[in-house]
């Protein structure tokens, strides 16, 4: 399993549905037709992508699909956001066992998460936080959402204020990661560690700037 049972997986907001679920039956049905969408993700890509395969590999009508998502590329990004909401999770649930004063200790739970999720959370290799879609075209720009998130978790954790210096140093962060962990991903399936490590100790290195001190 990939630490967040099915029952607890968050849902997406409501910016990304054209319908809220207000019974449990209904979340619980939107939870499985992301799950099917993650899992035709891994088996198919996004190009054979479709709200009929998905439906049917959820088990449910497709006007099931369509009550929650217009489009496939809805159904993606509802995904997307569920990742990243998961992920917040999984830092924040993992951060307490990390000394307020060991931001190294801090930035290692961020980076081993994402790493964990990568490695075992379906759809979560192609589409991540969906800063691509459709997948492998051009980021129109940074996607604030990531980095803001992190930084909040992490001036939390440190007791420090989210300033426009740290907002920054994440951001930068999470760009020069998210590429080098793109290519350790490709030098090996599971992530080849050489190139984890030195993107672990990049991040300490810049980051050691901003935080020894702070």
């Amino acid at each position: 399993m990939d630490g967040v049972s099915q029952a607890r997986r968050p849902l997406p907001d409501a910016a990304h549905l054209r319908r809220v679920p207000v019974q449990q039956r209904s979340a619980d049905r939107l939870a499985r037709i992301l799950d099917a969408c993650a899992e035709v993700l891994d088996e198919a890509g996004y190009e054979e992508l479709s709200t009929r395969a998905v439906a049917a590999r959820a088990g449910v009508p497709i006007g099931s699909v369509y009550r929650f998502f217009g489009n496939k590329r809805a159904l993606v990004d509802a995904l997307a956001r569920r990742n990243l909401d998961g992920y917040a999770e999984r830092i924040a649930a993992r951060l307490p066992e990390v000394r307020a004063d060991d931001w190294r200790g801090a930035v290692d739970v961020v980076l081993d998460e994402y790493l964990a999720m990568k490695r075992s959370v379906p759809g979560f290799a192609l589409v991540d936080f969906g800063a691509q879609l459709p997948v492998g075209t051009p980021a129109a720009g940074a996607d604030p959402d990531v980095p803001g998130r992190l930084a909040d978790l992490l001036a939390g954790h440190l007791g420090r204020a989210v300033d426009e210096e740290l907002r920054r140093a994440v951001l930068v962060s999470v760009e020069a990661a998210d590429a080098l962990l793109q290519l350790a991903f490709r030098v090996r399936p599971s992530g080849d560690e050489k190139i984890v490590t030195e993107t672990r100790e990049l991040l300490r290195a810049y980051l050691a700037r901003i935080l020894d001190g702070a």
